[in-house]
C-alpha cells in the first residue's frame, strides 16, 4: 500500500512538472510567432522592463530581493519586465489575503483578551518588555504566564510525549503540518486520530499541499474525511507558471484539549524519528507548553481552518481553562506567534535581530539552512564584534547540495566578525532555535532564508526565563562538541567557485 501511494504521488508530481513545463515551451512558441514583430516588440518589451526596474526600486520590499530582480531585469532587458509580472509578486493570492485577513480580524480582539496586558510588561518582563511588546503589536499575539515549557533535543524525544498526549485527548486534536509521509510516525498517529474522532472528539487537520506533493497522493484529504478526519490541504497546488506556489503553511503544531502544544522543527514522517536514515542522525528540536500560552496556538489554526472552511466556530470552547479547570505552573513567560507573508513586515526575522542586539553574553543557534540578507548578517557580525559569543550550528551533511553550498557561502563575513561556527557531522541538523544569556530563546518552524522569513506561514514560541532554556542550551554545546568548527581556511575557493556563490548569493531571494 505505501509503495502504491508513492507512486501515485510521484505520478503526481510527473504531471505537475509536464504541465509547467508545457505552458513555458507555449510562452516561447508564441514569442516566436511573435518574431514577425519584432522591433514593436522589443520596444514595448524594453519599456516594460524599464517600467518594472523604477517600480522595484521605489518598493518597500527587501533589498536583497530588489537587487536580484534589477539584476535580472538587466540581464534579460526583453523579458525581464515579463518574467517579474509573472513571478516577482511575493504576496499570496488576493483570495488567500482577503479571507485570511478577514478571520484574524474577527478573531483579534478574543485573542488580546488573554496574557499579559501591555501596561504590566514593563514590571513583568525587565528587558524583554520591548520584544514582546513589538509581537503583540505587529501580530496580535501576547505573551502568557503560567505555562510550562519542555525542551525536546530531537524528534524520537518528542514523538514519544506527543503519543502519550494524543491518547489522553479527550476533547478535540488540531494538527497542522508541513510535511505529512506514510510510514511508521504517522500510521502511528493515525490509528490514534481515527480512535479519538470515532469516541466524538473533534479531530481536525491540516496540512500542505506542496509539502506533501512527493509524500501523499493527490486528494488524501478525502480519505482522511473517510476516517472521521476533518482536513484542509492547505494551498492545493496548480500546475501553473506562478508565483503563487511559493506560500506555504510550513508550521508544525499539535495541539491537544486546549492546554498542550506541540511545535518545533520535527514534521511527521520516518527520518524525523531517525527510523529512516537519509542523510545519518538527523538531529531536531521541539517543545511542549502546557497552560496558558497554547491559546495561541489554538487561534493560529482555528485562524487557519475557519479562512478555508466554513464552519460554526465557539472560540470559547477551546480556551485552555475549558478542559483544564485547574490552575496551571510554569516558570517565567511565553509567547507562541505566526508569521506570515500577508504583511510587509519580516516579524520571525525581526525577533531574531532583536534577540542579537539585547544579547550580552552568548547567542547560540541552530538552523539548517543560512541564507540570510543584510540586516541579520549586520546583526550576527554586530553582536560578535561587541564582545558577545555567537555560535551558529549549520548540517555537515547537505539534503539539497545547492543550498548546502549557498549556507556555506555566507559564512566568510561572519567568520571574520568573530562568528563561530560549526557543522554537524553526524547527519543532519533540521532544528531551528536560539538561545541568548540564560534568558531568552526561540523554539519554532523559522528557518534563516528567504522562504521561512519572507514567504512561508511559520510559527514559533519566544521564551523568556522559562523551563527548558538551560536543557537548550546544554543541547547546544554537545552539538558543537560533536561537530566540526568551520575556519576561514575551510572556505577558501577558486575564481569560478567563488564566482558561482556570488551569483547563488544574488538570486538566493528569488528563489
Amino acid at each position: 500500500m505505501k509503495m502504491q501511494y508513492k507512486r501515485l504521488a510521484y505520478n503526481r508530481i510527473v504531471m505537475t512538472v509536464i504541465l509547467i513545463l508545457v505552458q513555458i515551451i507555449w510562452f516561447f512558441f508564441v514569442m516566436l510567432r511573435l518574431a514577425r514583430y519584432a522591433s514593436w516588440i522589443s520596444t514595448a518589451f524594453t519599456i516594460l522592463s524599464v517600467v518594472m526596474a523604477l517600480y522595484i526600486i521605489g518598493k518597500d520590499d527587501n533589498s536583497a530581493y530588489k537587487v536580484g530582480w534589477i539584476v535580472l531585469i538587466l540581464a534579460l532587458p526583453l523579458l525581464g519586465g515579463l518574467l517579474y509580472l509573472f513571478l516577482g509578486d511575493k504576496k499570496p493570492s488576493r483570495r488567500m489575503r482577503r479571507k485570511l485577513q478577514a478571520k484574524h480580524r474577527q478573531y483579534r480582539d478574543e485573542l488580546l483578551k488573554e496574557g499579559i496586558l501591555p501596561e504590566e510588561m514593563e514590571e513583568s518582563l525587565s528587558r524583554a518588555a520591548g520584544t514582546f511588546r513589538y509581537v503583540r503589536n505587529v501580530s496580535d499575539f501576547p505573551a502568557y504566564e503560567n505555562t510550562q515549557v519542555t525542551y525536546y533535543p530531537s524528534g524520537e524525544a518528542m514523538f514519544a510525549d506527543m503519543l502519550a498526549e494524543l491518547r489522553g485527548a479527550k476533547h478535540f486534536i488540531f494538527v497542522e503540518y508541513f510535511i505529512v509521509e506514510e510510514g511508521e510516525m504517522w500510521e502511528q498517529i493515525l490509528h490514534i486520530l481515527e480512535e479519538k474522532a470515532a469516541a466524538g472528539l473533534d479531530v481536525r487537520m491540516i496540512y500542505d499541499d506542496f509539502g506533501c506533493l512527493a509524500r501523499l497522493p493527490g486528494g488524501y484529504y478525502a480519505q482522511l474525511e473517510r476516517r472521521g478526519i476533518k482536513c484542509i490541504a492547505f494551498n492545493p497546488v496548480i500546475p501553473l507558471f506562478s508565483m503563487v506556489m511559493n506560500h506555504r503553511d510550513h508550521r508544525k503544531i499539535l495541539d491537544i484539549d486546549g492546554h498542550t502544544a506541540f511545535t518545533g522543527g520535527v514534521n511527521l514522517a520516518d527520518e524525523y524519528i531517525n527510523i529512516n536514515s537519509r542523510f545519518g542522525y538527523w538531529k531536531d528540536t521541539g517543545v511542549r507548553l502546557k497552560g496558558e500560552g497554547v491559546w495561541s496556538f489554538t487561534e493560529m489554526f482555528l485562524e487557519m481552518w475557519d479562512a478555508f472552511r466554513k464552519e460554526d466556530t465557539d472560540l470559547a470552547r477551546f480556551k485552555p481553562h475549558v478542559w483544564h479547570p485547574e490552575p496551571f505552573s510554569g516558570k517565567g513567560v511565553v509567547c507562541p506567534y505566526t508569521d506570515s507573508p500577508l504583511d510587509r513586515e519580516a516579524l520571525a526575522a525581526n525577533v531574531y535581530v532583536d534577540i542579537l542586539n539585547q544579547a550580552k553574553r552568548y547567542v547560540y543557534i541552530y538552523t539548517p539552512y543560512l541564507i540570510v540578507d543584510d540586516v541579520i548578517r549586520n546583526g550576527l557580525c554586530q553582536a560578535a564584534m561587541r564582545g558577545v559569543d555567537v555560535r551558529i550550528v549549520t548540517p555537515g551533511t547537505p539534503d539539497k547540495p545547492m543550498i548546502f553550498r549557498l549556507t556555506r557561502s555566507n559564512y566568510p563575513p561572519l567568520l571574520r566578525a568573530g562568528v563561530r561556527i560549526y557543522e554537524y557531522t553526524p547527519g543532519f541538523l533540521h532544528g531551528k532555535s536560539y538561545v541568548c544569556d540564560d534568558e531568552f530563546g526561540v523554539v519554532g518552524s523559522v528557518n534563516m532564508d528567504f522562504r521561512s522569513l519572507y514567504l512561508h506561514f511559520e510559527c514559533a514560541t519566544l521564551l523568556y526565563r522559562t523551563e527548558g532554556l538551560a536543557e537548550l542550551k546544554e543541547d547546544n554545546l554537545k552539538t558543537m562538541e560533536c561537530g566540526r568548527e568551520i575556519t576561514l581556511k575551510d572556505c577558501k575557493q577558486g575564481l569560478l567557485g567563488a564566482l558561482l556563490d556570488d551569483v547563488l548569493r544574488l538570486f538566493a531571494p528569488l528563489c
